[in-house]
């Protein structure tokens, strides 16, 4: 019984007639599923890329400024960072400024904003919520830290679904020693002008 079941397999092997449309039937599901798994995690990964590159760009852009911003600017910049992601993607924004304090060795808040799905901006009471992800600084060192938030469909349904991606970058102000914000909300919830209060200094 064994020798003639070896038989028939060693017989079967060394066939080589058959039928490409039954081969064809029984072997493309399995590579469309392959093409379809690799082009999806492919375009996740670039997507992931493509967001950390638009966060940095907006973080370099503004430590190069030496003026105080204003809305009309983060506008912009939120756009910029929008046209760089993807077009139909829930793109949202949140740009801060931190300042480490030694004496109290904590971080505060100078000002943060937000664009897009409505989240809170960092307060000097809720910025400890990141500082575990913030770097080592000088007293009163200042830096910028620009997060964003990228709801991403998957290009095909291989059971990933949506996909929030995540980034947060940071640097430091290149030309000034603070990047001011004109009307921003402070963290003690009170309405201050940047600019207005250096004139009045000046």
């Amino acid at each position: 019984m064994f020798k003639m079941l070896s038989d028939t397999l060693r017989r079967f092997r060394h066939r080589e007639d058959g039928n490409i449309a039954i081969e064809t039937a029984i072997y493309l599901p399995f590579l469309l599923g392959v093409f379809a798994v690799t082009f999806t995690l492919f375009d996740l990964f670039r997507q992931e890329t493509v967001n950390t590159k638009a966060a940095y760009t907006v973080s370099d852009l503004i430590s190069r400024e030496t003026t105080a911003l204003n809305d009309e600017y983060i506008n912009s910049i939120y756009t910029l960072g929008r046209m760089m992601a993807r077009a139909n993607s829930g793109m949202s924004m949140r740009v801060s400024v931190i300042r480490w304090d030694a004496d109290d060795a904590r971080y505060y808040v100078d000002w943060s904003v937000e664009r897009g799905a409505q989240m809170d901006i960092w307060t000097d009471a809720t910025v400890v919520d990141i500082e575990d992800k913030l770097p080592t600084m000088p007293d009163e060192e200042r830096i910028i830290v620009v997060e964003t938030w990228n709801d991403v469909e998957p290009a095909f349904n291989v059971g990933l679904g949506t996909r929030n991606i995540y980034n947060l970058v940071f640097s430091r102000p290149r030309f000034a020693s603070q990047i001011a914000f004109e009307g921003s909300v402070v963290s003690d919830g009170t309405i201050h002008d940047d600019e207005v209060v250096d004139n009045a200094e000046s």
